[in-house]
């Protein structure tokens, strides 16, 4: 194993490599593996196995904190591995498992195509696609990850394999929407769509507006087609230097929306909204690849703490509670509280589709905050759950897995059924539980004592 490849506690590159995109997760592996390729990925694999350590396979680590303790494993982070294949005749793009998203949409871009990429730029393609995969297409397009029509990934005996429709087909409908408990994916290959501008914006108004803005978001995505996927939102901005000046400081209540129906056709849905008089109004026709900077995440490592809730419907009375809990006068000291409109594509059951078929909420909520010290951190966390509680009364029952910053049940994010079957192919893939990810597939055996 070449020096370069593993690092090692004692190594001066240590804390650097340990390193996750949410910089509060403090990782303390036994190593981090950093190989360049899927040959690289199958030796850490089985020299981890040698050695009776575990492996977690990371591209970014934006949702790095619900690992917990690394004690005995080997963080294997694949952000060397970045290579990107277009097929422009087959409408497809296969990407090594370093490849954050917005190096995809430029890539795709190039031909005329458009992928279903994350809200944030530098989420990895992986990670997202293995946990499903909202985009701002989805309620046209539905999950990312029922978009993949290959994976190639290092199983458990160090071995590189390919997973798709005829190979490996229970390993394959697994790992789109299971996570990444199955081994450690390489690449994967997934659908473009030709696709090259959208209308899109975000309306800007004074956060003291919320209720009234938010119940008028509520009415009118009642009426809007799958070809629009819009999201409900408190935001306030730090008074930083990366904030736009008009934007610094400030905060709003806004809704952000992509259309694919194209100007004339989306100004006349969006009159209602635009009749309440926002402040600021960025509606244009952009380059699709652009859609990256629409919903304004940050676009480097920042120490955070968020978590979901999805949402049964969003009332009146739960835009109350919302409001309370993070409005203006709320004392909230979380950066974004947003609520996503699910339904269209993402409510269909598609043909072949993985693990997770559709998402079974009407409405997505994610509340975030930064936590630059720990007493940030705490009240960050602390607000987070004031919110979730205010909101019970619309929990669903399920969570979606890639707006999970804390451990849940395996069956809270599939369903007891599509759980088990998970289990099975974990089971069969696994048995001996090599892979870690955030959020595992547990196995039967270990469910069976966890019960006793």
């Amino acid at each position: 194993m070449k020096n370069e490849l593993i690092v090692l506690p004692h190594d001066p590159n240590w804390n650097e490599a340990r390193l996750a995109w949410n910089l509060a997760a403090d990782q303390q592996p036994a190593a981090v593996a950093l190989p360049e390729s899927a040959q690289e990925v199958a030796a850490v694999v089985r020299w981890a196995r040698d050695r009776g350590l575990r492996v977690a396979p990371q591209g970014t680590g934006h949702n790095a904190l619900p690992l917990g303790s690394l004690a005995h494993t080997v963080l294997l982070k694949t952000e060397r591995m970045r290579g990107i294949e277009v097929d422009i005749g087959r409408q497809r793009a296969r990407v090594e498992a370093g490849v954050l998203w917005a190096e995809v949409t430029d890539a795709a871009a190039e031909h005329g195509l458009a992928a279903l990429a994350g809200s944030s730029p530098d989420v990895g393609v992986v990670g997202y696609s293995l946990g499903g995969g909202i985009s701002w297409l989805a309620r046209c397009h539905g999950l990312a990850a029922n978009n993949i029509t290959a994976v190639e990934l290092v199983n458990a005996e160090g071995d590189l394999i390919r997973a798709d429709a005829e190979s490996h087909p229970e390993l394959f409908w697994a790992l789109r929407g299971g996570g990444g408990s199955f081994g450690v994916v390489t690449a994967v290959e997934f659908t473009l769509f030709p696709i090259t501008e959208v209308y899109a914006g975000v309306l800007f108004f004074p956060l003291e507006r919320g209720a009234e803005v938010l119940r008028a978001w509520r009415r009118w995505v009642d009426d809007v087609p799958d070809e629009v996927t819009s999201v409900g939102r408190f935001l306030q901005f730090p008074p930083i230097p990366d904030i736009p000046e008009p934007l610094r400081g400030g905060s709003f209540v806004v809704v952000e929306a992509t259309s694919l129906l194209g100007k004339d056709a989306t100004d006349e849905l969006l009159r209602p909204l635009r009749e309440l008089g926002p402040a600021m109004d960025t509606f244009a026709t952009i380059p699709v690849r652009e859609l990256k900077h629409l919903h304004m995440d940050p676009e480097h490592p920042v120490p955070g703490f968020g978590d979901g809730l999805l949402l049964s419907d969003f009332t009146d009375e739960a835009i109350d509670a919302m409001v309370r809990s993070a409005g203006a006068g709320s004392n909230s000291p979380l950066l974004s509280v947003e609520v996503r409109h699910m339904g269209g594509a993402l409510a269909r059951k598609a043909p072949g589709a993985g693990a997770l078929a559709t998402i079974d909420g009407k409405f997505l909520m994610f509340a975030v905050g930064l936590s630059m010290t720990p007493e940030m951190g705490a009240a960050v966390k602390a607000h987070v759950e004031l919110v979730q509680t205010a909101l019970t009364r619309w929990d669903s029952g399920r969570m979606y897995l890639n707006f999970a910053e804390k451990r849940e049940r395996g069956e809270r994010f599939f369903g007891d059924a599509t759980n088990r079957r998970l289990q099975a192919v974990k089971a069969a893939v696994d048995p001996d539980d090599v892979f870690r990810s955030n959020h595992p597939i547990r196995l039967p055996a270990a469910e069976a004592r966890k019960a006793a």
